[in-house]
């Protein structure tokens, strides 16, 4: 099977200029993890919870700020990101992502065609696909 067949195709992206409290507000009330971040259609940076996480400074699962402080406007996202992002193909298949899902430890792959953001494919879609088979 190919990334292709379980990668979701709306996919939700922020750029590096804009203040985190855009990333807070896509990953609660979108409920994703990963956002990547994309200029003039090409993918330069990841942003997961995690690292959302480091950045406000709180506990993982808590995507709530104590003070207006923490979303200062000096707080961007080019800030934040994970630079050298780890992509995938349409045309790869899954066993080929999940191996490098689990080599590089990570929870998503931006799918990219000519290094332009075509969709996401993150380890609960894999997961999804394995319950179905089994």
């Amino acid at each position: 099977m190919r990334v292709a067949e379980i990668m979701s195709h709306k996919v939700h992206t922020v750029n590096q200029h804009e203040n985190i409290s855009r990333v807070m507000y896509l990953m609660n009330y979108e409920k994703i993890r990963h956002l990547p971040v994309v200029e003039k259609g090409r993918i330069v940076g990841i942003v997961s919870d995690r690292d959302l996480y480091k950045a406000l400074g709180t506990r993982e699962h808590t995507l709530e700020v104590e003070s207006e402080e923490q979303l200062h406007s000096s707080n961007r996202v080019q800030n934040i990101m994970r630079r050298g992002v780890v992509t995938t193909t349409p045309e790869a298949s899954v066993s080929e992502a999940a191996d490098l899902m689990a080599g590089h430890k990570i929870g998503a792959l931006p799918v990219v065609v000519d290094n332009k953001l075509v969709g996401i494919v993150s380890a609960v879609d894999i997961l999804k696909l394995m319950a179905k088979q089994a």
